[in-house]
Parts: structure tokens; sequence; C-alpha cells
């Protein structure tokens, strides 16, 4: 099908393109789609545009849209190149070797900092960061250690369901996790600290209401029952709690460690170039 369709979009696109400029005693071979100028499009970079399952009607589209903005691209490019100045071409030249060069060391920093890069950091590391730098981890959002539970109004079971919910034993609490599957949401564990904004999409309740402790909240509307219990609550500019912001700490001390290793690896390659007499100062 691919044939058909490059050799049908062949005459209709060098047939139909006006910006397509071709020279007059220029012969097109078979393997050409389309020229702009001097410049060739060849069936072969267009091979892998064409997914095997595609409709006729599709490939025709797919392959005109693509052959349209390759012209479009050399058009622009070649009106680019002829109306840059010399000295315009030297500065974008030396742009282009700035950015190969950063690409070329950046990408061999990334090589050592994989091969060397200490990733291991453990809890007494994570709690001295902490310690040292709290008054910078402040919060600016709502947080809350939070029991609830949803459930359909028409349960049979509901007043055991609130006596379990309330209940602060652990039995109690596994019986309510045996029961999950017939609930519409929930969560039983109090002892992680959850952003309220989270909560407040799949709870009715006021935000004023979920940022006082309660033993527990009740509401009930058309879509069911829905239990709250708020064992704390931190606002906006508290300190975060160690246990919050751990995936932070961690990411920071990371950032540290690949600063340190950097600055200690091209330390390293200067002293080894001087020694070698590869770098000299005049």
């Amino acid at each position: 099908m691919k044939r058909f369709i490059i050799a049908f979009l062949t005459i209709l696109i060098l047939n139909s393109c006006n910006y397509f400029k071709m020279q007059e005693k220029e012969e097109i071979t078979p393997e050409v789609v389309a020229i702009v100028n001097t410049v060739k499009l060849y069936k072969k970079d267009l091979n892998s545009i064409l997914p095997e399952d595609i409709s006729k009607e599709d490939s025709i589209i797919l392959v005109r849209s693509f052959i349209n903005n390759w012209a479009l691209k050399q058009i622009l490019l070649q009106k680019a190149e002829s109306n840059n100045s010399l000295e315009e071409e030297n500065e974008i030249a030396a742009l282009v070797k700035d950015y190969r060069e950063s690409l070329l060391i950046n990408n061999y920093k990334e090589i050592l900092i994989k091969q060397q890069l200490d990733t291991v950091i453990k809890d007494i590391e994570i709690a001295e960061f902490y310690s040292k730098s709290k008054e910078n981890f402040k919060l600016n959002e709502e947080l809350v250690k939070i029991k609830f539970l949803h459930f359909d109004k028409k349960v049979i079971n509901k007043k055991e369901l609130i006596k379990l919910f309330k209940s602060e034993k652990i039995e109690d609490l596994e019986a309510l996790e045996k029961q999950q599957l017939s609930f519409k949401h929930f969560q039983f564990n109090d002892s992680v600290w959850t952003q309220l904004d989270k909560v407040l999409l799949k709870l009715p309740f006021s935000k004023d209401n979920m940022l006082k402790k309660s033993k527990l909240l009740q509401k009930q509307d058309s879509l069911g029952l829905y239990l709250v219990a708020i064992k704390d609550v931190l606002v906006r500019n508290d300190t975060a709690p160690l246990s919050y912001i751990k995936p932070t700490i961690k990411q920071m001390i990371l950032h540290q460690r690949k600063i340190e290793l950097i600055r200690d690896i091209e330390k390293i390659l200067v002293q080894d170039a001087t020694k070698n007499n590869n770098f000299k100062v005049y």
C-alpha cells in the first residue's frame, strides 16, 4: 500500500504545490518525492512516518502533511541562509559550537555522576539536615492527620460501621478494612500527614470544619454517609513535619552531593592535566 500511496502523491504533490521549484533540465528519478530548489525528499524518508495498519485515506493525508511541512521548512531555511550576513552566520556558528560543547560536557558529567554518586541516605543524615534547616521548611498548604469513611446510605449495618469507625482499637480497624470493598472512599491511617485540599475533593465538608481537631464529623447526602475524624492539623507557614518533608530533603541532599562530586572531579581533572603537562598557564 505504501508504494501505491507514495507513487500517487509523487504525481499529486509535484503538480499541485506551487512552491516546489524544479530546475527545467533536472531529471526527476522515481525515488524523489519532492524538491525545493536543489534539496530533495526521497521515498525512503517517508517510510518511517506510515504506521502499518493505517488506512489509504489517512496515509494520503499524513504523507501530504509531511511533505508540505518539509517543503516549508526548506523554503524558510534557504530564505534565512540567504538573508544572513557573514557576521550573523559567525554568531550562529559560535552559538552552535557552545551548545554542542555544553551538551558533551553535561553528558560526560552525568555519566560520572551515575558511576560515582553515593545515593544511600541514612535517616540520621536526613534528621540532621532537617534540624539545621528547620526554619526553611514552611508549609504553603494545610495538612491533616485524618481518617475518613464514605459508604452508601442504604447499607444495612450503618450503626455498626459508625461504631467501628469511632473506635481506636486495632481489631475494630481491621474489621473495617475487611469490608473496604463496600466503601466508596476511605482512609484509616491517621498517623500520616495528608494534604487537606486532596481530602476535600472526596468529602463534602468546609475547609474551616476540617481545620479543627475532631473525634467525629458526620454528614449525609444523596451520595451516602461521610464519617471523619481529625487527629491533628497544620496550617500554612507552620513548620513542615519531618515525615512529610523527608522525600524533599532526600532530593536536596542528593543535589548537594552532586555539586560536591562535580567540584571534586573538576579539581582532579585540572590537577591531572597540569601534572601531565597538558595544561599550562603562561
